[in-house]
């Protein structure tokens, strides 16, 4: 199974136009994945490619339009550009011949900067030798030389890329939960949010991990539960159940297992846990017409019980009353001023990275806005986080 681009990193190749950016992501790939014109402006909009690098792992490449484009349709494709700047978690920018006019690249590097996006400068194939000093000079940043690909400069930018980005992942999904024998269970409602046929990708991502640490997950629907504590010799030591159903899940629950669920520990691999139960407390005395922004990462079609569009704010009407106002986004819709909000109820985020729920709870956290997650705020709602793992 294809790595998911959530788990994959994320590189976004910036630059002005016909500057050699869509060749850097050919030449990355070792093949023609990107248009390559002498046009100005080829590259339109973002385009994502999932690769393989050596020596960094599962990727997806951002070839973006020139951020240098102009009239109505160019000022567009350039905030399409800033618009993936949360999403991604390295920027390479290619720079141009010599640095008489570098204003817009010294702009870029202050956005990288403001998103805490780490950049790596180089001169591409379309550049010559001999100008990576001045770039140097001009911009206060080391520059990678490629040359056309020749002296090893593949080599060398793999290297620069993987020395940035070696400490930045970690895609332990049960950190510090799970040893090697230990059973866990894994309660998984097959209802109508998950595809047919198949799990959704939380609950592989999590019976992956179990199985690579050598632990033994067994796995159930609710209805199954109670049957499958009862066959079993010794209690578990885990038990990860969806968290729509948290609080029929903890009256079944051994004295001794622990509690947690999948949404919480997407919240711990790719969040602030930590801002997400401060936020949490906000449910125990929300105004009865506050406003609440609940955001999805995928952008999926609605189905009859979904539990951000359905069952979260039924929870939430049901606790506060029916003034609550309740605003669901999803996919990138994500609203630049939060000020209007009481609350920001976010999802587990399994479609996005950890750069780009962080950068939300980044959001949140400089205009005063609590933020908190759908696994918490349940639990949190049914009176049992304190009985969770999280």
């Amino acid at each position: 199974m294809e790595t998911p681009r959530s788990n994959r990193i994320h590189i976004g190749i910036f630059g002005r136009r016909n500057v050699g950016k869509s060749s850097l992501v050919n030449f990355l790939a070792g093949q023609d994945v990107s248009i390559v014109s002498d046009v100005a402006g080829t590259t339109t909009d973002v385009v994502w490619k999932n690769m393989e690098l050596p020596g960094v792992g599962a990727t997806v490449l951002g070839d973006t339009a020139g951020y240098d484009d102009c009239g109505n349709l160019g000022n567009m494709r350039v905030e399409a550009t800033k618009k993936i700047l949360p999403r991604i978690d390295l920027a390479l920018l290619v720079l141009h011949g010599n640095p008489s006019d570098d204003e817009q690249e010294k702009d870029w590097l202050a956005l990288f900067d403001k998103v805490a996006v780490p950049v790596i400068p180089l001169l591409g194939h379309a550049n010559g030798e001999g100008n990576a000093e001045s770039w140097k000079t001009a911009l206060g940043r080391e520059v990678v030389e490629l040359f056309d690909g020749k002296d090893g400069g593949k080599e060398i930018l793999l290297a620069r890329i993987s020395d940035t980005l070696k400490n930045d992942a970690d895609d332990d999904v049960t950190r510090g939960l799970v040893s090697a024998g230990d059973i866990v269970v894994l309660v998984m409602p097959q209802d109508a949010q998950a595809p047919k046929g198949r799990l959704i990708q939380p609950q592989v991502q999590t019976l992956r991990n179990l199985l690579d640490k050598h632990a033994i997950p067994l796995c159930c629907a609710p209805e199954e539960l109670q049957a499958l504590l009862a066959s079993l010799k010794d209690a578990p030591s885990l038990i990860i159940t969806d968290s729509q159903v948290f609080a029929q899940v903890e009256k079944l629950k051994p004295a001794n297992t622990r509690l947690t669920s999948f949404s919480m520990l997407m919240a711990r691999m790719k969040g602030d846990m930590a801002a997400f139960r401060n936020g949490a407390e906000t449910l125990k005395n929300l105004p009865r017409n506050a406003k609440v922004l609940i955001a999805e990462a995928c952008s999926h079609i609605p189905q009859n019980e979904d539990i951000g569009r359905v069952k979260l704010p039924r929870m939430l009407r049901n606790k506060f009353g029916e003034e609550l106002s309740i605003t669901v986004v999803s996919g990138n819709d994500f609203p630049d001023d939060l000020t209007g909000y009481n609350l920001v109820i976010h999802c587990g985020a399994c479609m996005f990275t950890r750069r780009h729920v962080m950068a939300r709870v980044r959001q949140a956290s400089a205009q005063g806005v609590p933020i908190t997650n759908y696994g918490v705020a349940i639990a949190t709602l049914t009176g049992i986080l304190d009985k969770v793992v999280c």
